[in-house]
Formats: structure tokens, C-alpha cells, sequence
């Protein structure tokens, strides 16, 4: 077993993690990773969880994911079949979220009470948190990390998440950092494909709307480039398209994905349309580039009548018109299945992360 150093783990800011080589450590200021050569991670109850924070979904791999499934099951059997557990009593988790957010702040408190551990929170830390104040991110964390287990967080700029991971000396979950990744987000989303269609190799997924600024599927992408024979259409007006480093990306990793206009085309061949709002709050003062792109892009009852019996409608959710309400009703309307699965996926990592497997 060797380390390797910061240089070789995080190279310039925009270079990714290359998480496959082993166990990001950060703690006490020292940045380094424990590399298992010719080895994969054991999965067996009790060992450690090789991750101590969930930051990208460059992370994962595809065993990995599988065994994150399983638990998340098991979860879900928890939460269905009893009225909770206690294997976290004792831990505190605090969130902190410097923008907005439902789905996934709540998941995740309900999934630390579910589990009987306690929850801290702050739900516009942008705004009432020291920040307000001026206090630096890192100083914050410093702080943070001395009243709780393991840190939630939510931040308005890219690649936030990784600087509270290499400060805190606990595990840290990145809950969205600005347009940059949403790992938990993609999680959930490739649980919920794999128990809707039945499959991950072989499928065929449309990323609707807000391609440019959309961190859930550009985590998603990466999630999905772990799996076989996959194709990715990108439907999107052109002042949100995809960027050119995950089109990069996916063709590295032999993933084959094309650009379309045509959105009856690509969700009358598609298993998953995966549709996303177009974000204003990303357009700062543009308000003339939002209202260009805004509404090009509707999933409808004439999108529904062209797909196939068995594929699905998805959404990260919160939707405004991009999908109209009469398709609420149609079996493959997934999206509030899927974020029901968010607190099952949430409960998984809480679980790993600070118990382990």
C-alpha cells in the first residue's frame, strides 16, 4: 500500500478526481489516498465503506453501485416494514445548505431520523449562517464539523464540496455545488432506472432542458458511462447544451451520444426521458436567454402518446412547466418514485459512511 500525493490527487481545479485509485483521506489538513493495487473493495458486513466522503460520481464504480443498491433495499425494507431503526442513535448529521432545496434536504434529515440519529440544521446558510458575515467556507466547516458526525451540504459555486472534504476531519456529502455535481442525485436516479426498467446495460436515456447548467445530469452522465451499450440523447435549446466536458468524457469512455432537436424523435426510441427545468437562477441577469430557452422543451401527453409501454418519465424535481400535470396520472410518470427513492439511497450512504458495510 503507497499514497500518492495532493499534486497527483487534484491536480489543477478543473482536473477531476481520479476517485477509482483508491480512499480520498483529507483529514488534519494532509491530502492523501490509500491505493489498493490488484484488489477490488470488499462489500462484507463490517468492513469499512472505502469512501470517506461522497463528493462526484466519478467515485463510483459499477460494483460499487451495485452493493449501494443492496443497501438501499435494505433500507427501504426499513422504512416500509418497521417503524424505523436505531443504528445511528447516537450520531448527529448537520446540514447545510447555502441555496435552496425540498427534496433533498428533507430526504436526507428523514433518513438520519429514520435510521434514530439526529439532525442539525440550516436551511438558507447563504443568508442567516456567518456567511452573511463574510466567514470563509473552510472556516465554517472548521466549526461545523466540532458539533456533528458527518456534514450535508448544498453550495451555490463548483466544486465546493471537494474544498469542506479536504478541510473537515468527518465524512462530507455533496448535495448539489452550484452547476457543478450532484452525486446523491444520480444515485438515487440510476437506483430508480434499474428498478423501473429493469436494466442499466443496453438502455437508451434522453437529457431534456437544462443541459448547461443542470448538475443532476452531469452527474447522471457519468453514472451512466460505468454501464454497457448505452446511448445518451441530448435535447436541449441551444443557450443550455450540453458541455463539451462531459461529451468528451462520455465518448473516453465509449458511450455513444448524439445531439437532437427533436424531442418526439429521441422519446419514441428512448427508455428513460429524463426531463429538467430550465434554471433561472443560473441566467444572473439574462433574463432575455431564460425566456429564449424556457418552454422549447414540454413532455406532454403527445410525448407520452409516442413512447414505448415500458419507458419512464424522470425528473430531479422541482418541475415548472417543462412537464404538464395530465401526465402525473401515467404509470410511467416516475419522478415521484423517484424521489421517494432519494431517502433510500440516503439512508444507504448515511449508513456506509458511518457505520461502513
Amino acid at each position: 500500500m503507497t499514497t500518492s500525493s495532493s499534486a497527483d490527487i487534484f491536480g489543477s481545479n478543473e482536473k477531476p478526481v481520479d476517485w477509482s485509485r483508491g480512499n480520498l483521506s483529507v483529514k488534519n489538513g494532509v491530502q492523501c489516498r490509500a491505493l489498493e493495487v490488484g484488489t477490488k473493495p470488499s462489500f462484507s458486513v463490517g468492513n469499512k465503506f472505502q469512501f470517506d466522503d461522497v463528493i462526484e460520481a466519478q467515485q463510483f464504480d459499477r460494483d460499487t453501485l451495485s452493493a449501494i443498491f443492496d443497501v438501499a433495499l435494505e433500507m427501504e425494507k426499513i422504512e416500509k416494514n418497521s417503524r424505523g431503526s436505531q443504528i445511528l442513535k447516537g450520531y448527529l448529521m448537520a446540514t447545510l445548505f447555502y441555496e435552496p432545496s425540498t427534496r433533498t434536504r428533507l430526504s436526507f434529515e428523514s433518513a438520519m431520523k429514520r435510521l434514530g440519529g439526529e439532525v442539525l440544521t440550516t436551511e438558507n446558510a447563504r443568508e442567516f449562517s456567518s456567511a452573511a458575515k463574510g466567514e470563509t467556507l473552510e472556516d465554517t466547516i472548521r466549526t461545523v464539523e466540532g458539533y456533528c458526525d458527518i456534514i450535508v451540504m448544498r453550495y451555490f459555486e463548483n466544486g465546493a464540496a471537494r474544498r469542506a472534504a479536504m478541510t473537515a476531519n468527518i465524512p462530507v456529502i455533496n448535495a448539489g455545488d452550484g452547476p457543478g455535481q450532484h452525486p446523491t442525485q444520480a444515485l438515487l436516479d440510476v437506483y430508480t432506472i434499474q428498478r423501473e426498467i429493469g436494466k442499466l446495460d443496453g438502455i437508451k436515456v434522453g437529457l431534456v432542458g437544462d443541459l448547461a447548467n443542470g448538475r443532476t445530469v452531469r452527474s447522471l452522465a457519468y453514472l451512466l458511462a460505468k454501464y454497457e451499450n448505452v446511448k445518451i440523447y441530448f435535447v436541449s435549446p441551444e443557450v443550455v447544451k450540453m458541455k463539451v466536458d462531459i461529451k468528451d468524457y462520455l465518448t473516453s469512455r465509449g458511450i455513444e451520444w448524439e445531439e437532437s432537436s427533436d424531442l418526439m424523435e429521441v422519446a419514441s426510441k428512448c427508455d428513460v426521458v429524463y426531463q429538467t427545468r430550465i434554471q433561472r437562477e443560473r441566467f444572473g441577469e439574462r433574463i432575455d436567454l431564460y425566456e429564449e430557452a424556457r418552454g422549447k422543451y414540454i413532455v406532454n401527453q403527445d410525448v407520452l402518446n409516442v413512447m414505448q409501454k415500458h419507458a419512464i418519465v424522470m425528473h430531479p424535481l422541482p418541475r415548472l412547466d417543462e412537464i404538464t400535470v395530465d401526465v402525473d396520472v401515467d404509470p410511467r410518470a416516475a419522478y415521484f418514485r423517484q424521489a421517494k427513492n432519494g431517502l433510500y439511497i440516503r439512508m444507504a450512504l448515511l449508513k456506509l459512511l458511518l457505520l461502513g458495510w
